[in-house]
This record gives structure tokens, sequence and C-alpha cells, in this order.
């Protein structure tokens, strides 16, 4: 299934009715898809889509297109999207905590060397300042 830019929002969790009708889409048995193949964004020419994860989750792989920003939906991934999440709170929630669980003690080791930086910048300043006092002529 091809969703344009932002219409997926608009079915990707379970309580977004419009999104129900898309769950029964019958599927050509026939028809096997390539996961190592990339593919062509339908809509724009030249443009290769974009593997990635859909969510923090990282339980459902998408194909979107990085200059439409399209995405297509391979049978079955409609479903499993709208299980990860039931709202969209719930889902800014996991990306806030993932993302804290990986930046947080990084972003707070480079906060403390900034400090330990700052603080040694303040004292050769300090040192410069008492070593090469400004002169000032205009009290003369």
């Amino acid at each position: 299934m091809w969703f344009d830019r932002f219409e997926l929002e608009k079915v990707d969790e379970p309580q977004e009715s419009a999104g129900e009708s898309l769950l029964d889409i019958e599927r050509d048995e026939s028809i096997a898809v390539d996961h190592t193949k990339r593919c062509m964004c339908p809509t724009c020419d030249d443009t290769i889509m974009m593997r990635h994860f859909f969510s923090v989750k990282r339980e459902v792989v998408v194909d979107e297109c990085p200059k439409c920003a399209g995405i297509w939906l391979d049978y079955g991934e409609l479903g499993r999207i709208r299980k990860q999440f039931t709202t969209e709170q719930e889902r800014k929630k996991a990306a806030q905590e993932y993302f804290s669980d990986i930046f947080d003690k990084e972003l707070k080791g480079m906060r403390e060397e900034s400090e330990e930086q700052r603080e040694k910048a303040r004292t050769l300043t300090g040192i410069f300042r008492f070593l090469s006092p400004r002169s000032d002529t205009s009290r003369k």
C-alpha cells in the first residue's frame, strides 16, 4: 500500500477507524516481496526509497521516499504498526524514553566536560589578565 505524505498518520493507530478497511485488502499470493532489493518511489522520478524502522520499537521496517515522504507498506505491515501504540501520546512517550536511554548519559558527560572546559578557560583568562593588564590611557 502506498501512503502519500502524512496519510499514514491518519490510520496508524487502532482507534482510527479509517484504517480498519485497509487491514483486509486481498493479497495476490503469487507476488513475493524481495526485501533485499531497494525499490523506486512510485511517485518521484529516479528516487530510491529508504528503508527504516517505523518506530522506536524497531518491529516494522517501512520504505519511505526521501523526496516526497511517501511510505510504502508491504502486506501485513499496517496491522503490525497499528498494534505498536494505541495513541500518539504513547508513541511520543516511547520515543522520548528511547532517546533518553540512548543519549542522556552521553549528554550529561558532555555537559560536565563543557563545564570543566569553561572553568579552565576562566582560570586561563584570569592568569592572562594578571600577566598583561590593560593600559588605560584615558585615565592620565
